[in-house]
Order: structure tokens, then C-alpha cells, then sequence
């Protein structure tokens, strides 16, 4: 191939070079990114054609930073411009940039006036994704920070936001005024133009704005009146304070958008390095089975006896469960002990008629799950039973990340080497604002048990050690995002987040081998960009059998969830009650979300009929290989909330 069939042009961006070849008869193009800011001409010595092609001298002067050849379509448009046989060069604009107040994206304007003390930091760094980090600096240190980063309008938007403490669901809108408190994850649409139209210019542009962890801080958009897009950071302890951010929210944009959003996380864990994504994590074994969960057919009364007979009952109707969930209700827990003028006593919540708040007092099961003629057999015997007896492969318990819901009880001889002290909650104002309830939740009146950051990982794989021996393998890890609320004093909300997940994942990778661990109530990013084990996490609020307004809603959210989440784990779309007015509305969304498939009907309430449509007669599923998402034409409308049946 000779190289007069090219025309080349030099491009100097950011002290590096892109140097292109244009083959004009096949429409190649060739390009080669080098490192060090230097002259045309000393560039065009150092670049030498080869034989029978494109050829790099071995000056060490020069590295290569990236290869890339394109194959275009004609029409072909000119990338330089020729004068009697010159080069002139050119500058390539960023596809993502602010310039004159505004946040440009592809030539189209997102934001105006963004704010003098915004900054902008290039995503170079995070891989070859086009995109750009955004900051600010501002004049005093604090621990909660609240910036304008410029005016949203005039176009689309599919949000992911938390409207619980524990929980994220979707909000659309088209102006900033619309973007909801606690915006976790935020997919913006510009309107013109058509995502089947061949021409680049008219192409539809998705950009991703990622709020992220800096330092101890962590970073959620937000609205306001005036249509602007605000950016609130947060440590959660007031000691832990900052004035500059550089790299607090990640945008990255391109045309397809499902492509945009996994480009811009994996630029920004190129960035951070703390967490990665669920094509990088071991999937344990229970998504390929049919599984059972306890929580909605016996609550926290469930039993041994109950566990078997409900095993006994699914297995007889032709689709045995092949994993088991035993919920809440296994552990040894209890209430403070009444002490005077003990603001968290019993005595005292009695008075204000609040339950007591359990707190863990034992790592081993309770009473129920002991073997009345050898109590020292535990809740192995019910792993025995449902292995031996029921062929079940799998069985996993549950447990709150704090232990169990109050946490761990200080003052138990059996808990004391985990140096538990009771701690109140200090929520953020924007999951206050979300959730009034939050000021009168027993956990914020009565404190938290909450194990010493230093002892966390004792505590874990204590607890995960003695299950493992019974035969247990996997948890699934509540009330997690609790840990946001109580870094003050600390180091804040990022600090005792990453302490406690460090820990969970050490424990989980030392005691159960398939990586058998399910994260729940866990939608917040502190946690989701420290993740580097976890493969399944619950994509939504509970699946609720006695709410009939509730079935909508939940299947919206885990679908637009998993927008997101989908990209750090498989998204858990949770059980459902096969004998139900909802059952085949739960079950069609079940066997095309990609992720495990279990129920929690009440032993000898199933609809067989549903069942078998889902589960094959060896307790197997089949299962979608990428987690459901809505399609392209539905990422922008919300069906739960859009008026039409």
C-alpha cells in the first residue's frame, strides 16, 4: 500500500499528539496518539513510513498512547484542510467541555451559566472515554457543600434517585426544577434529531452525569426553582471538612446510551480504582436455580418446622426449589434491658409507644432453630434436612450489616470483644426531605448497637465461620445503607462505609467461596463505589403481596434501577407470591430480568400453573444473560406514574 493513496493532518491537544492517515480509495483512517508536546517538523522527522505501510521510529522520545483504525462509510467528510500540498493544523474540540458558562456536549448546549467557581478537570486520565470530571472550590471548609453547576432546559431526563434511605426508584422530567433530591445517577437526552439517523450531527446525544465519592466526601445532584442543577456534597461527620473538589461528578456522553453508561463507569473506576463492575465479579450459584425466601410466607415467626413444609410443598407440585433463603427471624436478639433515666430503654420507648428496638445479643441461632433432643446441633439440622432430604444446593441466611437491625447490644458477655456502643443516626437533609418518617424511626430515636470499625472484621467472619461450618452458603446483607448515617466522630460516611465493606468482602471471600452474598437496602453510592465483591444486589423496594397499588411501582423501579445498578452487580428484581392477582405480572418481569428467581408463597399456596412456566422440572432456570432493561424508546417515560393503563 503506498502512502500517497493518504492525506494527514497533525492535531496537538493537551501535550499529546494524534497523528491520521486517510486511505481516500478503501475510507480508512489510521490514527496513532502520542505523548510529548513538540514541534511539526521535529514530529514529521520522528515519523517515518514503513515498507508497506504506516511505520513509528524507535526514538524514545516519542510514546505511543493509542492505536485506532476506523472504517467509514462514504460519504467520507474531510478531516484537514490541503493548500498547494500544506497540512494546516487543526484543534479537535473535547466532545465534553465548558466554555463561555456553559457545559457543551457534542456541540449541543446541556447547561448555561454554570458558575465562575465550577471547574473542570479532563477525563483523559480514566482511559480513552471523551468525557470530563466537574468540581468546584469554595470559600470556606465545611462539611456539607451545596454549588449551582449550571441552568437544565430542554431536554429529557431519566433519573435514579432515593427516595428512601435504603432505596432508589426513577423520576423524569425535562427541566432542572425536576431533578429530584438524593440524584444518584442522571441520564439527560438531547431532543433533536433521530438515534436511526446515519448523519453523526443529527444523532440523538445521551450524556451521563455520575455523581461520585471524592475524598470523604460524596456527591448527589439535585434541583432547584430556578431550573438549575445543583451539586451537594457531604461528609456526614462535621470534623471532616474540604473547600475544593475536582473530580465530583463524571460526565461522559455518546449516542447509544446503554453503551454511554457502561463507558462512563468504567472510566470512573479506571479513576477511582476502589470498586468493580458486575462483568469483572464471581455470580454465584444460586441465579441459575429456583429458589424460596421465608420473609412473606412466615415473617419473622418462621421455624424450622416451617422452613420444611415449605420446601415439602413446593417440591411436591413439580418445581422444587433448588436454593433457600432463610429470612429474618433465625438469630438471637433482644431488647435493651429497662434502666432510669435511659433515654434508649425499654421502659422509656414503652412510654412513647414505640416497640423496642432488637439488637443482636449471640451469634448462633435462637431456640427455634435447635434440635430439641441435641440442642448443640443448631440450624445445621435445618441445612441437613434441606440438603439431604430436599436436594437443595444452596442455602443462605440473612443478616443486617450492623448484625441485626438495632445492631449488637453493648454489655453482652458473649459480644463484648466487638467493642458495640450505641450511636444515633445523623441523616442526611435531602433523605429527610424524601422521607419526613425518618425523624421518628425507632432506629433514630433508640440508637444503633454498632460494632467498633477496628473490630468489624472479627465480628463478620466470626459470624460467617460458625455458618459456614453448618453448612450455610451465603448471606443476604440488610440495612445497609445505615452505615451513612453514623461516621460522625468517625471520619465520616465514605470512611465507615468502606471500613465495614472492606471487612464484609474479606469475610465473604474467606467463608463462602461462591461468593454467596446478596446486598439489600444498599442503594447508596458510598457503598456502590467501594464494591469490589458483591455480584447480586436487590434492584428495589420490597415486592408487598397486601398492596395492590405497590405492583407497578416495583416492577418500574427494578427495571430503571437496573439502568444503573446493573452495571456494579445483577440486579435482584425480588420474590413475589406465585399465588397471587399479581403473580403473572411478577413472573413475566421475573423471567426477563436476568437475575435469580425465587418466591415466598406460604407452603401449600402456589399456582403450579405460573411456576412451571418458570422453573424446569430440575429446579433450573432460564435465565437472561445481561439484566433486563427498559429499551431505548422507553428510557425517558415513566410508566408507573404516566397516566396511561
Amino acid at each position: 500500500m503506498s502512502n500517497t493513496c493518504y492525506s494527514s493532518r497533525i492535531l496537538a491537544i493537551n501535550r499529546r499528539f494524534s497523528f491520521v492517515y486517510r486511505h481516500s480509495k478503501s475510507n480508512l483512517i489510521l490514527s496513532l496518539q502520542f505523548s510529548r508536546n513538540i514541534s511539526k517538523q521535529n514530529f514529521q522527522k520522528r515519523f517515518s513510513s514503513g515498507i508497506s505501510g504506516v511505520g513509528v521510529s524507535p526514538n524514545p522520545a516519542l510514546s505511543v498512547l493509542s492505536f485506532k483504525r476506523s472504517d467509514l462509510k462514504p460519504p467520507l467528510k474531510k478531516l484537514y484542510k490541503e493548500e498547494e500540498g500544506k497540512v494546516e493544523e487543526m484543534t479537535i474540540k473535547p466532545a465534553v467541555r465548558i466554555a463561555e458558562r456553559k457545559l457543551i456536549v457534542k456541540d449541543r448546549t446541556i447547561l448555561t451559566g454554570v458558575p465562575e467557581n465550577v471547574i473542570a478537570t479532563s477525563g483523559s486520565e480514566s482511559g480513552h472515554v471523551e468525557g470530563v470530571f466537574l468540581g468546584a472550590v469554595f470559600d470556606e471548609e465545611n462539611s456539607r457543600h451545596v454549588v449551582p453547576i449550571g441552568t437544565l432546559r430542554d431536554v429529557r431526563f431519566m433519573s435514579c434517585f432515593r427516595f428512601k434511605l435504603w432505596w432508589m426508584a426513577q423520576k423524569m422530567g425535562d427541566q432542572g426544577k425536576d431533578v429530584p433530591l438524593e440524584t444518584q445517577f442522571l441520564l439527560v437526552e438531547t431532543k433533536e434529531g433521530s438515534h436511526l439517523d446515519s448523519t453523526q450531527e443529527n444523532q440523538i446525544v445521551y450524556t451521563v452525569f455520575l455523581p461520585l465519592i471524592e475524598g470523604s466526601f460524596r456527591a448527589v445532584l439535585q434541583g432547584n426553582q430556578n431550573d438549575q442543577l445543583e451539586l451537594c456534597l457531604e461528609s456526614g461527620d462535621a470534623d471532616t471538612k474540604a473547600s475544593s473538589f475536582t473530580h465530583a461528578v463524571f460526565l461522559h456522553a455518546g449516542t447509544d446510551p446503554f453503551s454511554a453508561i457502561t463507558e462512563a463507569i468504567r472510566a470512573v473506576k479506571l479513576h477511582v480504582k476502589t470498586f468493580r463492575q458486575r462483568h469483572e465479579k464471581k455470580l454465584p450459584g444460586i441465579i441459575d436455580y429456583f429458589g424460596w425466601c421465608t420473609w412473606d410466607a412466615f415473617y419473622q415467626d418462621v421455624t424450622q418446622e416451617g422452613v420444611e413444609s415449605g420446601l415439602e410443598s413446593l417440591a411436591s407440585g413439580g418445581t422444587p426449589p433448588k436454593f433457600l433463603i432463610i429470612d429474618d427471624g433465625w438469630q438471637s436478639v433482644g431488647a435493651d434491658p429497662r434502666e432510669e433515666n435511659n433515654p434508649s430503654s425499654t421502659s422509656d420507648q414503652t412510654d412513647t409507644k414505640q416497640q423496642p428496638l432488637l439488637r443482636l445479643t449471640g451469634l448462633k441461632e435462637n431456640e427455634k432453630f435447635q434440635k430439641k433432643d441435641d440442642p448443640t446441633v443448631g440450624i445445621k439440622n435445618i441445612v441437613n434436612i434441606a440438603k439431604e432430604k430436599h436436594g437443595l444446593n444452596y442455602v443462605y441466611v440473612w443478616h443486617a450489616i450492623t448484625g441485626y437491625w438495632g445492631g449488637v447490644r453493648p454489655g453482652v458477655e458473649e459480644m463484648e470483644e466487638y467493642g458495640s456502643k450505641i450511636r444515633y443516626p445523623m441523616v442526611s437533609k435531602g433523605v429527610v426531605d424524601n422521607e419526613p418518617g425518618w425523624k421518628t424511626d425507632a432506629i433514630a430515636v433508640q440508637g444503633l448497637g454498632l460494632v467498633n470499625p477496628k473490630n468489624v472484621y472479627k465480628f463478620y467472619n466470626e459470624l460467617h465461620s460458625y455458618l459456614a461450618s453448618a453448612g450455610i452458603d451465603g448471606v443476604k446483607v440488610d440495612v445497609q445503607c445505615i452505615l451513612e448515617t453514623l461516621g460522625a466522630g468517625l471520619g465520616g460516611r465514605v470512611e465507615l462505609t468502606t471500613q465495614y465493606h472492606q471487612a464484609l468482602d474479606a469475610s465473604v471471600g474467606r467463608n463462602f467461596p461462591d461468593n454467596g452474598i446478596i446486598a439489600c437496602m444498599s442503594h447508596n453510592t458510598d457503598a456502590l463505589y467501594c464494591s469490589k465483591q458483591t455480584a447480586v444486589v436487590r434492584a428495589s423496594d420490597d415486592f408487598y403481596p397486601r398492596d395492590p397499588v405497590s405492583h407497578t411501582i416495583h416492577i418500574a423501579a427494578v427495571a430503571y434501577n437496573s439502568v444503573f445498578l446493573g452495571e456494579f452487580m445483577l440486579p435482584d428484581w425480588d420474590m413475589f407470591h406465585s399465588l397471587h392477582p399479581a403473580a403473572e405480572y411478577h413472573a413475566s418481569a421475573r423471567a426477563i430480568s436476568g437475575g435469580p428467581l425465587y418466591v415466598s408463597d406460604a407452603p401449600g399456596r402456589h399456582n403450579f400453573e405460573v411456576l412451571k412456566k418458570l422453573v424446569l422440572p430440575d429446579g433450573s432456570i432460564l435465565r437472561g444473560r445481561l439484566p433486563g432493561r427498559p429499551t431505548r424508546d422507553c428510557l425517558f417515560t415513566d410508566p408507573a406514574r404516566d397516566g396511561v393503563r
